[in-house]
């Protein structure tokens, strides 16, 4: 069976895009969030070891999801996929645990970039 992955992201489309811009080959079970609330469910059921988690959803946006992550200890690798390429968002998302940060749309070969930057391909 491969990694856990949550891909929490409101829109379908974007979920899609996501989906179908992992690394071929790549062992993930892949899991869908539609916000950050069904996100935080699906990290505490064990199905998120990795998380790539937008930041502006409703019910629980990105930010909330990783403060929450953080407060209850979870030993997941958030990657930050958002349009919101503020300075600031990075910043803050950084300093909130996540791992890396990608501009939305996702593109494949900077995705598998951050992966193996990692060692987590």
């Amino acid at each position: 069976m491969g990694i856990p992955l949550l891909i929490c992201d409101d829109s379908n489309m974007a979920r899609k895009q996501v989906k179908r811009s992992l690394p071929e080959g790549w062992e993930v079970d892949v899991t869908f969030a539609t916000n950050g609330l069904e996100g935080i469910d699906a990290i505490r059921g064990g199905k998120g070891e990795m998380v790539f988690l937008d930041l502006t959803m409703p019910e629980m946006d990105g930010y909330e999801v990783l403060k929450a992550v953080k407060e209850e200890g979870h030993k997941t690798i958030v990657i930050v996929i958002s349009a919101d390429i503020q300075p600031e968002a990075r910043e803050r998302v950084m300093e909130l645990g996540a791992l890396d940060f990608i501009k939305k749309p996702v593109n494949p070969e900077k995705l598998q970039g951050v992966l193996t930057a990692y060692g987590l391909l």
